[in-house]
């Protein structure tokens, strides 16, 4: 059965209290968002139980309804119903009421700071890592087309994966300053200095260089992230003091001028050792797991496949990917935790499956069989998680099972993953290739796993009959 945009809009309006209402409506990949006159008008428990509706919530000022990827065609159809104001997609910060700066708070903002401006360049990191996978692909590790000293291959192997990811600081400059409000190129600028070739020239010496009078050891930045994110923020401050105080008819030449005089120094001296060392301990805690042995590995692997999903829910997953990401730039692999949480992706695909395949509902049937779409075609699982893992409990035992003993042959496998902004979706393959044939099988074997264990599963102890019963009265009562 046909999803019925236009009559979602129209139950989701009659529930939050009609057109008068609402503010305005924007959505986001998943949500609707509406802004609303009077919260108290709003029946949450009606919006939750109208077809086609996966999840609602309040977010600051802004009613939240969760629907899928047919969200645009849903507001659509609420706008020419209420008549409403549509507004452009906003920062998801901008709805924030002010709160007090409590621990949490500050520990969300720096993650906020940290994702927003990673996510920016996740079509560069996707797009560097694939010239070295279109290199592997075609080299001597694969289909051997091209040899390993070939222009070509060096090309795309070398020369283009270093344009990627030796000027990173610069590209995270400019990310980093847009997402805070500094200036973008003086952002590009910062990450620059951190990359200057006298000062990589020096590090490669291991000799020193002088800032301002004061000598400190050299260092190479290049390939980095924590040293250029943590001097944006500093750089944001000091700009600010600058535009303030600098009189107007010298602002364009001297504010840019004295920031950089200014921030450089905190950089070189302070922030970028302090960044580098960071990520030392960084790495070093997040793969301290292998001193435990394989057993350690395959433990953590098991727990983050089972239960990763239910992290990405709560909103806890962020530090252990900007972790790994950070990881994957430095090395340039992960022997597991993206391994282990693909399997839990694809463990939700196969819920969803699972689900489709059970549900007799000709409707939800229909619903899940979009979720798997949607999840496999679109890598957007927060469909098939509120749509079916979070409404049958039950159905998260396939998600638990499937993702954690496809995680663990992974891990026994010795899968590993390649790219620091790779897909969510079925060409999240893709992500593997550099670890060549065996590496790519061993990889489709986990997720395989995962994705058969998890609809098998579900469908055979995902529901109760209660809720299969339910479902076909829903059912017969739609044909009435």
């Amino acid at each position: 059965m046909a999803v019925d945009n236009k009559r979602i809009a129209a139950d989701v309006l009659a529930a939050v209290g009609g057109a008068e209402n609402i503010q305005a409506a924007t959505n986001c990949m998943t949500r609707l968002r509406l802004t609303l006159v009077n919260k108290d008008a709003v029946d949450v428990d009606a919006v939750k139980k109208i077809k086609g509706v996966l999840g609602a919530q309040f977010s600051g000022s802004q009613f939240q309804v969760i629907i899928g990827q047919n969200v645009p065609k849903v507001l659509d159809e609420f706008v020419a119903l209420s008549g409403v104001k549509r507004e452009a997609p906003v920062d998801e910060n901008l709805d924030a009421p002010k709160v007090k700066l409590t621990p949490a708070v500050v520990g969300n903002r720096i993650l906020d700071y940290l994702s927003g401006s990673m996510t920016q360049l996740i079509p560069l990191l996707m797009a560097g890592g694939l010239f070295r996978t279109f290199a592997v692909v075609l080299g001597p590790q694969m289909c051997n087309v091209i040899a390993a000293d070939s222009e070509t291959y060096q090309f795309f192997y070398t020369t283009l994966y270093e344009a990627t990811f030796y000027f990173l600081p610069i590209y995270l400059g400019y990310a980093a300053a847009k997402k805070i409000g500094a200036s973008p190129v003086l952002g590009m600028l910062t990450g620059g200095v951190l990359i200057a070739p006298s000062i990589i020239t020096a590090a490669a010496a291991k000799g020193t260089i002088s800032v301002y009078g004061i000598s400190i050891a050299a260092a190479s930045y290049a390939q980095s992230v924590l040293p250029i994110m943590l001097t944006i923020p500093v750089l944001y401050v000091v700009e600010k003091f600058f535009k303030k105080h600098m009189p107007d008819v010298l602002s364009t030449v001297f504010t840019p001028f004295c920031t950089m005089i200014v921030t450089v120094p905190i950089a070189l001296i302070v922030l970028a050792p302090v960044g580098n060392e960071l990520g030392n301990v960084i790495a070093n805690a997040l793969f301290s797991v292998s001193s435990f042995g394989k057993i350690g590995v395959l433990i953590v692997m098991a727990i983050l496949g089972a239960f990763w999903q239910l992290f990405v829910v709560a909103g806890m997953h962020m530090p252990v990917i900007l972790l790994a990401q950070v990881q994957i730039i430095a090395v340039g692999y992960d022997p597991f935790v993206f391994v282990a949480t693909n399997c839990a992706m694809t463990a939700v695909w196969g819920c969803a499956f699972g689900s489709f395949l059970r549900i007799r509902n000709k409707e939800e049937k229909s619903l899940s069989l979009g979720y798997v779409v949607s999840a496999i075609a679109g890598g957007v699982t927060e469909p098939a998680l509120f749509g079916v893992l979070m409404r049958f409990r039950r159905t998260m035992l396939g998600m638990f099972i499937g993702g954690s003993i496809g995680a663990v042959v992974s891990g026994i496998l010795g899968v590993t993953y390649y790219l620091a902004g790779g897909a969510s979706n079925f060409m999240v393959i893709l992500n593997y290739f550099q670890g060549g044939q065996q590496n790519i099988i061993f990889a489709v074997i986990g997720m395989a796993i995962s994705f058969v264990i998890a609809a098998v599963v579900v469908f055979l102890f995902g529901f109760t009959e209660k809720e299969l019963k339910e479902l076909d009265e829903e059912d017969a009562a739609e044909l009435i």
